[in-house]
């Protein structure tokens, strides 16, 4: 089979292509060349977490590699049968765990297989998703799509040591499932707080301000609240429901006004996915035989370049219409996305 080039430098020409790319060569056994890796940033090319999300997708299909190696901007990834695995990996940085298992669970669970890992790196760290919000809100999109993980947060991991750990179980997906989420029927809201070596007492004060904020908008609330020991001090907090017709979360590291801006993004969001989802289901749902609906408030860059990168390995159709307060992206598997 031809390797398929891919510019990396394409939409927000970060990790998320690389991290798309290389999981959709693992489902469809398609081999890929990625140039230009990072080429948008300050610090072109390979790091530390883009170098484990590789090794470890490389590791699950036995794959070769060519070119991987701190600072690269260009890999060619030839990729073999995804196995079933036990594995344990230590990030060594404050690496989101979170991005590295938005690569792993659909590569391993769409390739039908199955995977234990145990993995150390950070879970509640700046530009990423929160591991709450990968326990939380991404578990309920992927499982309603057929992709079933168990995922239990051993120790948080903050920046910037990091020091976290998580286990999680992978399981095998038989056919993924279209989805359609366009607006939010019902009012209900959970908020989920931990924190390690910060003022108690502020804490709380910030989750009752945000509950305070969520009632007075007549939403029905529940908060669930853990401090846990970890490396460094921080905190995060999420703010997540779904029902029927749409799945949303917000989170945000402590800061000034903790628990303020999650809550009224949250709110706001009336739509059938918030815009960190939208870029995340877009994988597995190329490789669905029907057609998948969602509506989201804006379209992000994740978004815009994993409908690009999906499309162009799997040969699935998007489209994308503007609606009242966001946009329609809709979704049709093409003839190439079958699973190999």
């Amino acid at each position: 089979m031809d390797v398929l080039k891919i510019d990396g430098s394409f939409g927000e020409g970060g990790g998320q292509i690389l991290r798309s790319a290389i999981t959709l060569s693992c489902i469809t056994r398609r081999p890929i060349q990625i140039d230009n890796i990072r080429n948008n940033r300050k610090v072109p090319g390979l790091r530390t977490q883009h170098l484990t999300v590789v090794q470890l997708l490389a590791k699950i299909c036995d794959a070769k590699v060519e070119g991987l190696h701190a600072g690269s901007t260009s890999i060619r990834f030839f990729p073999n049968e995804v196995k079933n695995l036990q594995l344990k990996e230590r990030v060594g940085t404050a690496a989101s765990i979170s991005l590295i298992l938005q690569a792993l669970i659909p590569a391993v669970s769409l390739a039908g297989k199955k995977l234990e890992l145990s993995i150390s790196g950070g879970t509640d760290v700046p530009w990423s998703p929160t591991t709450n919000y990968t326990k939380h809100v991404l578990a309920e999109a992927y499982s309603r799509i057929g992709i079933d993980f168990s995922l239990k947060i051993q120790r948080r991991g903050y920046y910037p040591r990091g020091g976290g750990l998580v286990d999680i179980t992978v399981y095998p997906c038989r056919e993924p499932h279209p989805l359609v989420l366009t607006k939010r029927t019902e009012k209900n809201a959970k908020l989920v707080c931990t924190w390690s070596g910060l003022d108690s007492d502020k804490i709380l004060q910030s989750v009752e301000n945000a509950k305070n904020i969520l009632q007075r908008n007549d939403f029905f609330t529940q908060v669930q609240t853990v401090k846990e020991e970890a490396l460094d001090r921080g905190a995060s907090i999420l703010v997540f429901g779904h029902d029927l017709s749409s799945i949303n979360g917000a989170d945000e590291l402590f800061g000034e006004e903790f628990g303020k801006k999650s809550t009224t993004t949250f709110m706001e969001n009336t739509l059938g996915v918030d815009s960190n989802l939208s870029d995340m289901i877009v994988t597995p749902l190329s490789l669905t035989k029907e057609r998948s609906v969602f509506t989201v408030k804006q379209l992000t860059k994740h978004l815009e370049t994993n409908l690009y990168i999906t499309s162009k390995i799997t040969g699935s159709r998007y489209g994308i219409g503007k609606i009242e307060g966001g946009f329609e992206v809709r979704i049709e598997g093409g003839s190439e996305s079958c699973i190999q």
